[in-house]
């Protein structure tokens, strides 16, 4: 509703005047949009990104998964038959490669396990890392230095989070863990 406003010109005569309601508006349908834009394509990169650091020790799994699968599918075993053989040969390398990781005494079996699952990540991480610095770098040696950076990143995630499930209990021959012995607490003095 339009404000009225009372002018006076001179002592006795005065007018009414009408004063539209003019609003301010800080930001129309465009800008709105564009900072809208801006702010769900920042958290839609940090997603992606995220979810390739979160997937990156399953990158062998996938692999083993996809190549089974295909092989199955070319052998004719049908669609259905590839997809439950290529889920199958991917969940087993994963639970055998955790389990043998996690339960191995030896360190260089430690280590060759954690290089099988992490290269695979690496070139993971270096192929995301180039297709998104296509969107931004137009410098081809930039673009390669990014995707090392990430393939390098990856690579440092996915061996962290191997080396993580390295640490638990070793199991004793009988198979029961292994106690860990911890040191008794210091007591002041005996007070009688």
């Amino acid at each position: 509703m339009p404000q009225l406003r009372l002018v006076c010109v001179q002592r006795f005569v005065c007018a009414a005047v009408v004063v539209e309601g003019a609003t301010h508006k800080p930001m129309d349908g465009a800008t709105t949009m564009l900072a809208l834009g801006l702010v769900l394509n920042t958290l839609g990169i940090g997603l992606f990104c995220w979810a390739i650091f979160a997937l990156a020790v399953h990158a062998l799994p996938f692999f083993i998964a996809l190549n089974v699968g295909m092989i199955a599918f070319q052998g004719g075993a049908g669609l259905l038959g590839a997809l439950l053989v290529g889920t199958g040969s991917g969940a087993l390398m994963l639970v055998v490669g955790q389990f043998t990781l996690a339960a191995g005494r030896s360190l260089i079996l430690r280590i060759l396990i954690a290089t099988a699952f992490s290269i695979p990540a690496a070139v993971a991480g270096y192929q995301v890392a180039l297709a998104l610095s296509h969107i931004g770098v137009p410098s081809p040696a930039w673009r390669q230095v990014f995707a090392c950076m990430g393939a390098v990143c990856t690579c440092c995630t996915a061996w962290a989070r191997l080396m993580a499930l390295a640490e638990t209990c070793p199991l004793e021959p009988n198979g029961q863990a292994a106690k860990l012995s911890q040191p008794a607490p210091a007591t002041a003095g005996h007070k009688r």
